[in-house]
């Protein structure tokens, strides 16, 4: 049976999905046979939070076996705000957060998106979590990456040198890592 994974884009809307579908491509390439990838379309809408947690719950609600959390950019900041904010209903085998921003600042549209202060002492305990950035992300800073280090210190920390904001579309590191899991 293929392991099931959840691929969360960047951003909202179609130009952001088509963009990250690279990203989706490459980890598909690299994992081989026995993997199912699933990337839903997330869109934005007048929620505080862009509507994502609802958006992430309903593609969670379709798989039934375990699953791997991956995401991108605003994806990979929103997979942390649900599992921490909300109980988790399913089996979770890795979490895999590629050049995620925090989220600070009053204005009010990223009220809804940031974490809480003790967001890390909500998170599972038993579920490995890796965070992925590039030294020369020109969208989401790698000073981003140092505050999630610094909040989570059992994460496993892939500082890359180069490859921007997409990784240079090559997400084989990351399929590396999801082999490395208990049952891969």
């Amino acid at each position: 049976m293929n392991k099931q994974i959840l691929f969360l884009q960047g951003g909202g809307g179609q130009d952001d999905y088509d963009e990250d579908a690279k990203l989706v491509e490459s980890l598909r390439s690299s994992l081989g046979l026995g993997y199912t990838i699933h990337y839903p379309l997330l869109t934005d809408s007048d929620e505080p939070d862009f509507g994502r947690i609802k958006q992430i719950e309903n593609a969670i609600s379709i798989i039934e076996d375990e699953i791997i959390l991956v995401g991108h950019s605003l994806g990979a900041s929103m997979i942390l705000k649900y599992l921490s904010e909300d109980p988790i209903k399913i089996k979770i085998t890795g979490i895999f957060l590629i050049a995620t921003p925090f989220w600070d600042g009053h204005e009010e549209w990223v009220n809804g998106i940031k974490l809480k202060e003790n967001f890390a002492d909500n998170l599972p305990k038993d579920i490995p979590i890796f965070l992925y950035h590039c030294v020369d992300d020109s969208i989401v800073p790698i000073e981003h990456l140092e505050i999630y280090t610094q909040k989570m210190p059992n994460a496993v920390i892939c500082k890359l040198d180069s490859g921007d904001h997409h990784f240079d579309n090559n997400l084989s590191l990351v399929a590396k890592d999801i082999k490395t899991l208990k049952g891969n």
